[in-house]
């Protein structure tokens, strides 16, 4: 049930070049827990530049990003008992599960040294159980029998289905995608869409950059338009793909459809 916001971003703005190019002008948006999210709008419009301010791989020029009642743009937040804390970023990212376009899988480890790594390294899990986790999840998604293979031994769509249980090892609260499925052949989007589609019927809260408007139509609970670095329209699938009511929006989905 969608009762509590989980990420809540305020004025967000990115500019670059002194302010000739405005990546993000002044962007607010509330992601509550347990929806998905889905970024469209034409290139260069702001959506990656959006998704990766969410956990600060884009350094925003100003503007507040809220996420689990902590403003993650500041050096200093004050706790639950009042005591002003040092922001500690890396712990707020072991929050948020990143899929990016590109795999980014260790090309020397294989399948299961690539998920079990942070879990190991970066959160102290026990190794035993972080692989018995690692080939649940493989398993899950069709890889079972993958577990010892190199990235190089996958396909594309392979891979990206690692790239996504890699990031579900850290019980991440959010997952990231970035244009998930823009690097695959044709073929394989259809294998990455559907891990997708079972993690939002989880209850995983998701915010998704794509193209992909078969996707955006059927899992997402909200469509979010952007144009110029801005939010020009939102709503439900059926109220985006049905109902545009801005002049920029029709015109993109006769361009998309």
């Amino acid at each position: 049930m969608l009762n509590d916001s989980l990420i809540s971003v305020r004025n967000l703005k990115k500019h670059y070049k002194k302010g000739v190019i405005r990546a993000l002008d002044g962007v607010s948006i509330d992601i509550m827990r347990g929806e998905v999210v889905v970024v469209i709008g034409p290139s260069g419009s702001g959506k990656s530049t959006l998704l990766r301010s969410l956990n600060l791989l884009e350094t925003p020029t100003s503007g507040e990003i809220i996420f689990d009642g902590v403003d993650i743009t500041q050096k200093y937040y004050i706790d639950e008992s009042g005591a002003r804390v040092r922001l500690n970023i890396d712990e707020h990212r072991q929050k948020m599960g990143m899929v990016f376009q590109h795999f980014n899988l260790f090309p020397h480890m294989t399948v299961l040294q690539n998920m079990t790594l942070a879990p190991v390294k970066v959160r102290g899990a026990d190794e035993g159980a972080a692989e018995t986790r690692a080939r649940s999840l493989l398993s899950r998604v069709g890889l079972g029998d993958r577990a010892d293979a190199y990235p190089i031994q996958l396909s594309g769509g392979q891979k990206q289905r690692v790239a996504i249980v890699r990031a579900l090892m850290m019980d991440p609260e959010v997952m990231l995608f970035d244009e998930p499925t823009s690097a695959l052949d044709p073929e394989m989007v259809g294998e990455v869409l559907n891990v997708m589609k079972e993690l939002a019927e989880t209850g995983m809260t998701m915010v998704v950059v794509t193209h992909e408007m078969g996707f955006a139509r059927e899992v997402g609970s909200r469509v979010v338009f952007m144009a110029d670095g801005q939010i020009v329209e939102q709503g439900t699938p059926k109220e985006i793909f049905t109902n545009p009511q801005s002049d920029r929006l029709k015109d993109f989905l006769n361009k998309v459809i």
